[in-house]
């Protein structure tokens, strides 16, 4: 029986406008896919940067496996992402606009067994589209509270 590894940045929905999502591999070192399939990881406060071409995930939290020998450890270490030239250079292009990041929505892991990294690119919300964001939210709830009762 496999179970679904699926872990969600979901800060990253309600704090930015996500306009295009890409789907990445990631360079991982000894034990750390091991602790993704324990659930093990945090994405919540990460964020990516591209340095001569290549994109990073900065502040990826991956726990060290409980039983890895190991010794010096780091758990937000730099990791690369794995990602075609022409994508690259579409991001690239996409956060030339003032306001965009690249942020890590969904960390999971493929049919494949690979573990993979949804990046979205997206601009900040302000205050006001926050609370946009949420009346929507309400509202579509009682909609569907609404159509139970009938």
């Amino acid at each position: 029986m496999k179970t679904k590894i699926e872990i969600l940045n979901k800060k990253a929905k309600f704090s930015y406008d996500i306009q295009g999502l890409y789907e990445a591999g990631i360079q991982l070192n000894g034990t750390e896919i091991k602790s993704i399939r324990n659930n093990d990881a945090n994405i919540k406060d990460s964020y990516c940067i591209i340095i001569d071409n290549e994109v990073f995930v900065k502040n990826m939290h991956i726990a060290k496996y409980k039983l890895s020998m190991i010794e010096n450890y780091e758990s937000k270490r730099d990791r690369k992402l794995l990602l075609n030239r022409s994508e690259i250079n579409k991001i690239q292009k996409m956060i030339q606009e003032k306001g965009m990041s690249v942020i890590p929505t969904k960390l999971f892991i493929n049919n494949k067994g690979f573990a993979k990294l949804e990046i979205g690119i997206g601009k900040g919300k302000k205050l006001f589209d926050k609370r946009e964001t949420i009346k929507k939210r309400e509202s579509q709830i009682e909609i569907e509270r609404t159509k139970k009762g009938e």
